[in-house]
């Protein structure tokens, strides 16, 4: 099996995903002619077969990208392979992306195609003025840079920024499916993301596996899959979990299921379910199997690989087909409500419930992003404790408790209550702003990430980089030397409050779904670093004196305070346009007042606490150095302390002469 590998595992891929895309589109009707203002058969069929292509090119291309990051070995044949995999992908990609566009441009404009000024002017605004044309055309875009820069570039730390940019253009596919209704939208669009993301990373790295097959032998077989399939895990369950979440919105009801779009999505998920066994067998038997250099176990794998393809063909067929059948749920526009309020035409949501004790307590506003972000780091973090303790480790129980209960608080902050009032009241936002800038952060840094990552995963001896390959490269690297210099740690921590809400940056992250989750990533992140280079154990290019972390903890301090009080002092409103039409029936104004006292009461504490955490750790550090002193002194009988007197009593002798 393994010499025809490359040649059956894609074309069953391929024929299954065309065969489930004819079959979902015939029994959906998501090709059939349309009542009014019909564009033809070519359009119709046209346009979810070059969407299937996009998916499928898509995920060839982040799919080896991925594999040559995590697993594999640079400047390998089967690195430099997958590679061109990925640019030879990311080129159909491109062209499918372009093809796409211009068959939803048929779709709306009807249009015959001809070769006049006035096409192309329609053509021109169809991409550049309406926000479908402006989003496929960014990912076309986003396609040709990422096969440009793979067949440039092949150092393993640029690919992981072109992975960056490749899961970027999967943000404009996610906002082009069906995203829910207007109150649900966001949280379509971060569901589709996800599914589609992790989707493309599951079915593109087993492709490139099976691709890339020949040149693997021995135990760099084993390896390179054992890698795979822990990558394979994560992403089952995000797509169970985003997938869970997309039907919810899409479908709703059980009596819902009955209707096309439910069939085909139970299609859907038994694909998905026999996906996960597959998984679980090639975890549970065969890789232990290629351990012992099981020849037949090899064999297997490469035919369950096909069979595995042959299934991630029917969901990707399925998923194309699902995007092009109308959902038993209408998606109801904020336009076709009768009288919609400010606050709806501004968050695409009614306003909650007045803030109360029993509200705030029952409030919820679920963030799958963040959910999974919170759980995965629970996860891992009790995963290594475990692995240490299992062969003998000691671990400090508070670091565990600490960095649970960091992680939970930030599952609270972007779940709970604050999400549901964040986008209505200043004051809820800037609470959020503290806990996650100035809280979290005080609990995980003395969880010590790092030093679990060094102490429990294992070292790589191939040349390939993992989890704590990456992590030791980021913690050297000059840029991280630069970055938690104590001077600038706390520029970029305290810099950003000004730089924030006194730019264009504020008004982006309120309206915006991608500049919110942006504002959550940069606060968590800059608190993080000013707390972890301050306060830290984990390992640094860089710690400063005790004495410099206090003067930098009591400016800091000051200018926070300094910060809150002019928002508490303001007579104008940071972002009237927003805040200042929510129609709550209290004053904008008094509720950015109170958001200027949290800034400087709730900021203060966290502070505080630091500044006393740095002198108990000073005085430590000068007891520790006492003790290994007086240890020294025992040693070689106080020597350097004879010397010294030796010397003074020489000085003193010449002086007498």
């Amino acid at each position: 099996m393994p010499r025809y590998a490359r040649i059956v595992a894609p074309a069953a891929l391929l024929f299954a995903a065309v065969l489930s895309l004819v079959a979902g589109l015939a029994f959906g009707g998501g090709a059939a002619p349309l009542p009014i203002a019909d564009p033809g058969a070519v359009v119709r069929w046209g346009l979810p077969i070059s969407a299937l292509i996009v998916n499928l090119s898509a995920a060839l291309a982040i799919g080896p990208i991925v594999l040559a990051c995590f697993a594999l070995t640079a400047g390998t044949p089967e690195y430099n392979r997958a590679l061109d995999i990925a640019a030879g992908s990311a080129a159909v990609w491109t062209v499918a992306s372009a093809t796409s566009g211009f068959m939803i441009f048929l779709t709306i404009y009807l249009e015959p195609v001809t070769f006049d000024d006035r096409f192309g002017q329609l053509l021109a605004r169809f991409l550049t003025d309406t926000e479908l044309g402006k989003s496929w055309l960014t990912v076309m875009l986003i396609a040709a840079a990422v096969t440009v820069l793979c067949f440039a570039v092949r150092n393993q730390t640029v690919l992981l920024f072109v992975a960056a940019l490749t899961i970027a253009g999967f943000v404009q596919l996610a906002s082009q499916g069906h995203t829910g209704g207007t109150a649900d939208h966001d949280d379509a669009v971060s569901a589709l993301w996800l599914h589609v993301t992790a989707a493309a990373v599951w079915l593109g790295g087993l492709t490139a596996l099976a691709l890339v097959q020949s040149t693997l032998t021995g135990s760099k077989l084993r390896d390179v899959v054992s890698r795979y399939s822990s990558l394979a895990l994560i992403c089952f369950v995000v797509v169970a979990a985003s997938g869970y979440i997309s039907a919810e919105i899409r479908v709703g009801t059980l009596e819902n299921l009955a209707s096309p779009y439910g069939v085909l999505l139970l299609v859907k998920v038994a694909a998905l379910v026999v996906l996960g066994a597959f998984g679980a067998l090639q975890r549970r038997f065969l890789i232990s199997r290629m351990s012992r250099n099981d020849t037949g176990a090899r064999r297997y794998f490469w035919w369950l690989a096909a069979a595995e393809l042959a299934f991630m063909g029917v969901a990707s067929g399925v998923a194309a087909a699902l995007a092009r059948t109308a959902t038993p749920r209408p998606e109801v526009a904020i336009a076709d409500q009768v009288n919609p309020s400010p606050a709806e035409i501004l968050t695409g949501s009614p306003l909650p419930p007045v803030p109360t004790v029993s509200t705030w307590l029952s409030s919820w506003n679920p963030d799958l992003l963040w959910t999974l972000v919170s759980a995965f780091l629970a996860f891992f973090y009790l995963a290594g404790v475990w692995r240490l303790r299992r062969r003998g480790d000691r671990w400090p129980l508070h670091r565990t408790v600490l960095w649970l209960a960091g992680v939970a608080l930030l599952f609270y902050v972007t779940n709970g209550p604050m999400n549901v009032y964040q986008d209505y009241l200043f004051s809820i936002h800037m609470l959020a702003h503290m806990l996650l800038a100035m809280v979290i952060p005080v609990l995980l840094v003395p969880g010590a990430p790092i030093t679990l990552i060094m102490r429990a995963v294992r070292k790589r001896t191939d040349g390939s980089r993992g989890v704590r390959e990456w992590t030791m490269l980021t913690v050297h690297s000059r840029y991280m030397r630069v970055l938690t210099n104590p001077i600038v740690a706390a520029a970029i921590f305290a810099g950003s409050l000004w730089a924030f809400y006194y730019t264009p940056l504020f008004s982006w992250a309120v309206s915006d779904h991608v500049g919110h989750y942006w504002m959550i990533v940069h606060f968590l992140a800059s608190g993080y670093l000013f707390v972890m280079v301050l306060i830290g154990v984990d390992p640094l290019p860089y710690r400063a004196p005790y004495p410099m972390r206090l003067l930098i903890l009591l400016a800091t301090m000051a200018f926070h305070a300094f910060f809150g009080l002019g928002i508490m002092s303001s007579t104008g409103l940071l972002l009237a346009d927003w805040y200042g039409a929510m129609g709550w029936g209290t004053s904008a104004l008094a509720d950015q007042q109170v958001a200027g006292g949290i800034t400087w009461s709730i900021g203060e504490i966290p502070t505080v606490t630091m500044a006393i955490i740095v002198a108990i750790m000073w005085s430590h550090s000068d007891a520790k150095e006492s003790r290994r002193t007086d240890r020294q002194a025992d040693r070689d009988g106080d020597a350097e302390l004879t010397a010294y007197n030796d010397m003074l009593a020489a000085q003193a002798e010449r002086d007498g002469k």
